[in-house]
């Protein structure tokens, strides 16, 4: 019972509480879509949204690639990921110079949203002014104290690494209440003014930075590539960087900042390369470098030096975007499909509930209370993502819920048909109770196994409304497995200690005469094992008076059926069974004869 009584506060109670309490302090309304609110937030295929198309505006004629639309979508979808909003499709339309990027946002998304679509990639270069390390995120934590600010301000900077005059009151103040271990001040957005300083922090949370204004512009940049080192013999390294080029322009700027950031005290003689409001690295200026060919070196991995050089690329699309048509577009499936989707669950639901008192008579009722409470779990989960993470139920997802209906029966009925079997060999209800479960639970768990893996394989491998589907039926699979065992079982303990079941009433699903009619079964090597409850008595009783499983027949299977209907191993068994029988038969005859 205490089992019950905490997976009722655990499960229910707590995240019901959780909504009541956000509904309070952060409702949903039309300028806080995010909110939470006791119904789950909806999808573009059931609720509708504000689609945006986009031209792409290119600094010099054909710069407008599909490599470059590709590496644009990705940059967006990264932004919309990192500001919450689930569910959006990004794609583009048309090919070539022609090609528009269309992305369709479920829902009234709030302005912010808005302006990161609307605006390009942002990559820039900055001096480092301060870097200041997170004691509880760093490896090796090694804090540069801030310069404090000075009283009066210069009038004018010497260079973009003056922190005189950059490093204003506000600026440090800003930098002094900024924590980098929070993971929404690492969700990105737009870059600070270009003339001014910029408070960040990096990716990672590591370390925060007060950086100097742009000097370079990702723009600048023409390629970036990540490999092995090259050594001066011609071989190879075993050191991973990141390679980058700049053109003309960038050459020039970049051997400007170059120069006067060598032989800086640390850490001013750093630049930050700056994507969407972010530090993606630091490097440390050791030369000059004329040419426009930049090496960046460090701990970097295969996969880490790979991501530096897509991320350098993203910023150096030479495109820019502007916004075609804003507008707001109506449910491609709408209202009445989800009520249809919905009504085909209830059907599924109605019949699972008939098979089980059906099947299981009082005892199905328990079938019935498991799905109830594994439904409330998953429509308040489902709530709370909304609200937590932004998720939106689609139509897809909507399908995964139904599909889950029938996996989750699948538990139950492995659960009762094992007790039933218990109950044919001779136990009563408690110890059928604990020898099925312990046989039940390896089955349910291998079974939900399987399903959570495929769910997990399916939202990796798909897209779009696909993943849908696989989240809902891996969020329902644990659900289930979590239902089973704090719920179906304890509950199922309790009613063993019911006279209505432990008795074996007529109604309880548990008679004598139910589980007879159900027939004997198969135990292996040509056995047939049968019930062992007799008429008159009741589970109880005939668990005294019967305790070993009854062979109703070697070889054969029960009712006379011959051996048309037995497996090639049950004929042989039944063969051996004869041959034994008559040997023992002879043996009996010939010692009778001596007798005589």
């Amino acid at each position: 019972m205490r089992t019950l009584v905490l997976t009722a506060i655990l499960l229910i109670v707590v995240p019901f509480a959780a909504l009541f309490v956000g509904t309070t302090l952060d409702p949903r309304s039309e300028t806080n879509p995010r909110g939470a609110g006791f119904a789950p937030g909806l999808a573009l295929d059931l609720e509708g949204g504000t689609q945006l198309i986009l031209t792409p505006v290119p600094e010099a004629a054909g710069q407008v690639t599909s490599t470059t639309i590709s590496q644009a979508i990705e940059v967006i979808r990264q932004r919309v990921d990192a500001s919450g909003v689930s569910e959006a499709e990004i794609t583009s339309q048309g090919t070539g110079a022609s090609a528009k990027i269309v992305v369709a946002l479920p829902g009234s998304p709030d302005e912010e949203t808005l302006r990161l679509v609307r605006t390009p990639a942002q990559m820039e270069f900055r001096p480092v002014l301060v870097q200041s390390f997170d004691p509880t995120a760093a490896p090796e934590p090694t804090a540069t104290p801030s310069p404090s600010p000075t009283a009066e301000q210069p009038a004018e900077p010497t260079s973009p690494s003056d922190a005189a005059y950059y490093i204003t009151p506000e600026v440090q103040a800003a930098f002094d209440r900024l924590d980098c271990v929070d993971p929404a001040n690492r969700a990105g957005g737009l870059n600070g003014p270009a003339e001014a300083a910029f408070v960040t922090c990096d990716q990672n949370g590591f370390s925060k930075f007060i950086l100097g204004p742009v000097e370079i512009e990702g723009r600048h940049i023409t390629s970036a590539t990540s490999g092995l080192e090259s050594l001066q013999g011609g071989g190879v390294g075993t050191e991973w960087i990141v390679s980058l080029k700049f053109d003309g322009e960038g050459t020039g700027l970049f051997a400007d900042t170059t120069e006067r950031l060598l032989g800086r005290t640390p850490p001013t003689d750093q630049f930050a390369v700056v994507l969407d409001g972010l530090v993606i690295t630091a490097p440390q200026v050791e030369a000059i470098i004329p040419n426009g060919e930049a090496r960046i070196s460090g701990s970097f991995t295969r996969d880490s030096a790979a991501t530096l050089a897509n991320q350098l690329n993203f910023g150096s699309l030479p495109v820019s975007f502007q916004v075609e048509s804003e507008q707001q577009i109506s449910a491609t499936l709408g209202s009445e499909q989800l009520q249809r989707g919905l009504f085909a669950g209830l059907i599924g639901l109605v019949l699972v509930f008939v098979y089980s008192l059906f099947q299981y008579r009082t005892l199905g009722a328990l079938t019935i209370g498991s799905l109830v409470v594994a439904g409330a779990i998953t429509y308040l989960a489902i709530a709370l993502l909304s609200w937590l993470m932004g998720y939106r139920l689609s139509l897809a997802g909507v399908a995964g819920l139904i599909v889950a209906i029938g996996f989750t029966a699948d538990s139950f009925i492995v659960y009762f048909e094992r007790i039933r079997d218990e109950l044919r060999d001779g136990r009563n209800l408690a110890g059928a109770v604990d020898r099925g479960w312990t046989r039940a639970r390896r089955t349910i768990l291998a079974a939900k196994g399987v399903n959570l893996v495929s769910a997990v394989i399916l939202y990796y491998l798909a897209v779009g409304g696909v993943q849908g589907f696989a989240f809902t039926l891996g969020l329902t699979t644990v659900i289930d497995v979590a239902v089973v065992f704090w719920f179906t079982h304890p509950l199922m303990e309790v009613i063993s200690k019911v006279s209505f079941f432990r008795d074996g009433h007529r109604w309880s699903g548990l008679s004598p005469e139910r589980l007879r009619a159900s027939g004997v079964r198969y135990v292996g090597a040509g056995r047939f094992a049968g019930p062992t409850i007799a008429p008159e008595t009741g589970a109880a009783e005939a668990a005294a008076t019967a305790p070993e499983p009854a062979v109703v027949g070697v070889g054969a299977p029960p009712g006379g059926g011959g051996e048309g209907h037995l497996t090639i191993a049950e004929r042989r068994a039944a063969a051996r069974g004869q041959a034994a029988e008559a040997g023992a038969q002879d043996g009996a005859a010939d010692e009778n004869e001596e007798n005589r």
